[in-house]
């Protein structure tokens, strides 16, 4: 099995020693858990999300810490780490990865914007997890101190162990304007509907990507911030996250980090598929002379374009990370702003990475024989994993390459 060229390089610079799990062992535990994680896959698919067992391997590998705070007792490490892990989870079972990216994931989002106080209370949880729902939907209806938020929001991946959820809607003001807040709201305050999982939709069964909904439920005016995160202006000091943290990490920039959550499922999904195809190069070929595809320059041709592929999105998407955490740097000493136009374009790299990747799994499945097209083929469930993320808004690429073009050159923030 061909293992990833960054699978023992998780960050640049050497860490200090403490009791805490490094960066390497973090992702050595993630690739110790692929052959559990392949084992339990219908077991996931009919759950609709990761099991009991997964939850208690990934809180004691501290998978949930990699991006908390220090100060709240989590690790701290930077993104590139979080998405490293998380790719091995990836290659594990997309639809896992997908659950563990998008709800642990927005302790990012929390740490860089959110006050003290909110980050009191949130953090207070252990572990954190908190899927979100960046479409606004439902209505938030001021009052006293705070607001009522009422509604559903779809697609809330990550739920099944959540502490908290993130929703975004808008603020019914009696002067007719709708400002969108994003909410934090505990786990005690929403309901998590049961429409996930099975065969309800054509992959991604295990991302735990269910519809929650809040009942007139009072959320403190401490726990929402304005939901401008792509379009955040730091001022002199910062942001809140900056200020309290003394990290670059947490100025928070979110083009990246969003789309890179997204973008890791078809990179992980292409190294499984890459794996599965790997395990049938032992059978002949099925014509004369019938020998080993290994031995086959057609077989020999696709594979080095899988390696390719492969290699290529793993190194762009990991790269993005490197990118954007050095320009953070730099502005806190003293260099320039790393803004929305910076951002949007490493934005650009990740995409490239997702269009690499989902091309290495349909070549995979394509040339792989008929056995592929089975129901309970592996390489047929990560086809399927890839097509459920190339319907995701954050999946239409040329809409998001024309986005970029247009920050790029007017430097308005996009609006995918």
């Amino acid at each position: 099995m061909t293992e990833s060229l960054y699978s023992i390089r998780a960050v640049a610079a050497p860490m200090p020693e403490t009791d805490d799990p490094t960066p390497e062992q973090l992702v050595a535990a993630a690739i110790a858990m692929r052959p559990r994680l392949r084992e339990l896959q219908g077991v996931h698919a009919e759950l609709g999300g990761y099991s009991e067992e997964i939850y208690q391997a990934f809180l004691c590998a501290r998978f949930y810490d990699i991006l908390k705070p220090k100060r709240y007792g989590g690790l701290q490490y930077p993104l590139r780490v979080f998405f490293q892990v998380a790719l091995e989870i990836t290659r594990g079972d997309p639809g896992v990865g997908w659950s563990y990216l998008l709800s642990t994931g927005h302790a990012y989002q929390t740490a860089s914007y959110f006050s003290e106080r909110a980050q009191d209370e949130a953090f207070s949880a252990d572990p954190f997890i908190a899927p979100s729902r960046a479409i606004p939907m439902g209505t938030a209806t001021p009052v006293d101190g705070g607001y009522i938020v009422d509604g559903t929001w779809d697609y809330c991946s990550g739920s099944n162990f959540s502490s908290h959820f993130m929703p975004v809607a808008p603020v019914i003001n009696a002067d007719g304007s709708r400002p969108l807040l994003m909410f934090i709201i505990g786990r005690d305050d929403y309901t998590i509907l049961d429409d996930w999982g099975g065969d309800r939709t054509v992959g991604l069964q295990a991302s735990s990507s269910n519809s929650i909904t809040v009942d007139q439920v009072f959320v403190p005016e401490h726990m929402a911030v304005p939901y401008d995160f792509k379009g955040h202006q730091w001022d002199d000091t910062g942001t809140v996250g900056y200020q309290l943290h003394d990290d670059p990490l947490y100025l928070g920039r979110s083009l990246v980090y969003f789309y890179s959550g997204l973008v890791t499922t078809p990179v992980g999904a292409a190294w499984a598929a890459l794996d599965e195809w790997e395990a049938l190069m032992q059978r002949p070929t099925s014509f004369p002379p019938r020998v080993p595809r290994t031995e086959s320059p057609e077989y020999q041709l696709w594979y080095g374009r899988l390696l390719s592929l492969v290699d290529a999105s793993t190194t762009l998407l990991l790269s993005a990370q490197d990118i954007a955490a050095d320009a953070s740097r730099f502005w806190t000493e003293g260099g320039p702003e790393y803004g929305i136009r910076e951002d949007a374009r490493v934005r650009g790299i990740v995409l490239r990475a997702a269009e690499l990747a989902s091309e290495a799994v349909m070549l995979a499945i394509q040339t792989a024989g008929s056995s592929a097209s089975k129901g309970d083929s592996k390489l047929g469930k990560y086809a399927r994993d890839v097509l459920m993320y190339r319907t995701h808004i954050g999946a239409q690429f040329d809409a998001l390459y024309a986005a970029n073009g247009r920050t790029a050159m007017t430097g308005e923030p996009p609006t995918t």
